[in-house]
């Protein structure tokens, strides 16, 4: 049996808008109202609730709800269209209300302001909200779906004066009821301030439209990725929160999930096609990603592609040529060079409209004066910090950008002095450019004001001594303050340090048990951690094993296809399954960065010939393969490689948009 790596450390306007069903028609009925209050008369303005309002109503839209949208309403609007919603509602089979704007809590209930409210007692506060109790009343008992989006709480508005004494100031919105059939969702948790954002879209919006129109994924799924990106992009001083009292499974968009990543799609959409300017995208998109190097090469110095194909499918769009295809997947990526892309080939097509709203709602990230903060995550998040729309930047290549990276850095850490966030950014901008001691100043400082990454990252400057003296017992402090915050890597740091025993007493179980956490928010690198656990008999059993790595394919990371064909080819901890395994391995091939395609062909005794013969069948249906079904490796190197560039092309429409 192959032997697996040990555990790893990660480095004023009311109106109505009718939605049409998108392509794949949907039997229930689903209805939304869409609130976004920016233009308050008395209270702080907000800037990104209308734009957060206007991004949300347009992708319900295209998922097939008929979306009622507010924008800056008034107490007499806000009760009107919340009334009508209600009706809607209890007519649907889904309901969602989706609020963007000030909010409060008094003597833990939730009420919405509208934009002419004056509080200035309990008594204005009945007479001139709305409160969110009332709204979720009227829904309770109908025969749908209700799912509820509190974008709020990102200040308290009130001047806890008088009567609306320290239970109105408390930050936040409190816990709602469980009534049956409810999911609500906040921006963050309760009893805590969300940020507004620095975009044009909240952190918690931001990350809700990047989700939202996953096909394949249940509600529950796309909530985790949606905490997952909230905590990456605020250094984890903000953590989506929901209560869910469902009573059965939701799907923004039915159909099946897509296996493949959505770095592995876009490359593949690049490399079938041979196109110069897809491939562009992709490399600008992942500098440092898995196929990177590959599409490098298809490009060559100039830009131009430089590899021709004798194979007529290589100038193919996956899914044979479908407008509607790379519309689907454009709209999923939300990606301003993709949309373009989209937009050259077809500016008179059926999305083109379509389209030119998302371009207008995707800002350029190269202009520091403009949008200093988007220049900023660009440049120096993390790729352990990697969101939907921020993938992430290795040090190396953030060292190449790093005058870049600590001017904008700065000057939105300047413009938002309360998010420690970009002091966190600016201190790794700052390492990379091998400026030791600021960069330390800048962790130590966004650190002590809560930054999760920031104590991470110290720690692991602490433990390796990298511009600190080696400090062991300081670097397993940090982690831990990180792992009380919730931070996955402080956790997962953490327990590496426990299993080896570095620094702290070995305590395996304690170390399984952080690692279970850090699996459970998201986690991929921890969830193929707990697999490995497993496998070596150091937590649960190994019928265990496979359950966690499929679980860490699912959250994001390819390693996990060769260990669980491993498993299926030996029948370890479950039952022989060779068509499993080559299925596991194919996918492997597909998304991982060669290892699967070097245990297949550098290692072929490794493996049973029942599963090779079943990695020669499918690449066979595939049209990648031509010879004998053998059980032999010989002659499948080259069917791979043009398998990891095509997947199953030609029928890509199914398989993959």
């Amino acid at each position: 049996m192959r032997i697996l790596s040990g555990v790893t450390k990660p480095r004023a306007l009311l109106f109505i808008l009718v939605a049409t069903v998108p392509g794949t028609a949907l039997a229930e009925q689903r209805v939304a109202l869409i609130i976004g209050n920016s233009a308050y008369q008395n209270f702080t303005s907000l800037r990104n609730p209308m734009n957060d309002a206007n991004d949300i109503a347009a992708s319900l839209k295209n998922l097939g709800f008929e979306v009622m949208k507010g924008l800056d309403l008034s107490n007499a609007e806000m009760n009107q269209i919340v009334n009508r919603f209600i009706e809607a509602a209890r007519r649907s089979d889904v309901s969602l209300f989706y609020y963007a704007g000030h909010a409060f809590q008094i003597s833990s209930q939730n009420f919405l302001v509208p934009i002419d409210a004056s509080i200035k007692s309990k008594k204005d506060v009945r007479q001139q909200t709305i409160e969110l109790a009332k709204l979720m009343k009227g829904l309770e008992g109908s025969k749908g779906l209700h799912l509820v989006f509190l974008d709020a709480c990102r200040n308290n508005p009130l001047p806890g004066q008088g009567d609306l004494g320290s239970d109105a100031t408390r930050d936040g919105l409190a816990r709602v009821g469980d009534a049956a059939g409810f999911l609500v969702a906040f921006a963050t948790q309760p009893d805590r301030a969300a940020y507004d954002g620095v975009g044009r879209n909240s952190w918690f919006s931001r990350a809700v439209l990047s989700h939202i129109g996953t096909q394949g994924q249940d509600i529950a799924s796309m909530m985790i990725n949606v905490r997952r990106d909230v905590i990456a992009a605020t250094g984890g001083q903000q953590v989506p929160w929901e209560n869910s009292s469902l009573t059965k499974q939701f799907y923004f968009s039915p159909g099946r999930a897509v296996a493949a990543s959505p770095e592995t799609q876009l490359w593949q959409l690049a490399a079938s096609s041979r196109d110069p300017a897809l491939l562009r995208v992709y490399v600008d998109r992942y500098p440092a990603g898995t196929y990177t190097r590959e599409a490098q090469v298809l490009l060559g110095n100039s830009g131009n592609i430089v590899i021709a194909s004798n194979d007529p499918r290589s100038t193919q769009i996956p899914g044979g040529g479908s407008e509607e295809n790379l519309w689907n997947f454009t709209r999923t990526m939300r990606v301003r060079p993709l949309v373009e892309y989209y937009l050259s080939r077809y500016p008179s097509g059926s999305h083109a409209d379509e389209a030119r709203k998302l371009l207008s709602a995707l800002p350029r990230v190269d202009d520091i004066d403009a949008h200093p903060e988007l220049v900023c995550e660009v440049n120096a998040t993390h790729p352990r910090d990697a969101t939907a729309d921020t993938p992430g930047v290795p040090i190396d290549l953030l060292a190449r950008k790093a005058d870049i990276a600590i001017d904008a850095c700065r000057r939105a850490m300047a413009a938002h002095p309360d998010m420690p966030h970009y002091a966190a950014l600016l201190a790794r901008a700052l390492a990379a450019a091998q400026r030791k001691n600021e960069a330390i100043e800048f962790y130590r400082l966004a650190a002590d004001r809560g930054n999760l990454r920031a104590m991470v990252s110290l720690g692991l400057m602490l433990e390796n001594g990298d511009g600190l003296p080696r400090d062991l017992k300081a670097a397993i402090r940090l982690y831990e303050r990180a792992a009380v915050g919730g931070h996955p890597d402080g956790q997962i740091n953490l327990a590496v340090a426990l299993i080896e025993g570095v620094g702290v007493k070995r305590n395996v179980p304690r170390a399984a048990q952080l690692m279970k956490k850090a699996s459970e928010s998201g986690s991929a690198i921890a969830t193929y951690n707990m697999g490995v656990l497993a496998l070596n008999r150091q937590y649960g059993t190994l019928s265990d094993a496979i359950g966690y790595f499929r679980k860490s394919i699912e959250l994001g990371d390819p390693r996990g296809y060769l260990a669980a064909a491993t498993l299926l080819d030996q029948g370890h901890g479950t039952r022989n399954d060779p068509v499993a395994a080559a299925e596991m391995l194919l996918a492997g091939v597909e998304s991982d960065s060669g290892e699967a395609m070097n245990a297949l062909i550098k290692h072929p005794k490794d493996w049973s010939p029942e599963t090779i013969r079943a990695v020669q069948i499918r690449l066979k249906e595939a049209t990648h393969y031509g010879g004998p079904i053998n059980g032999e490796i010989t002659g499948l190197k080259e069917p791979l490689a043009r398998w990891r560039t095509m997947g199953a092309l030609p029928s890509l429409a199914e398989e993959k948009f």
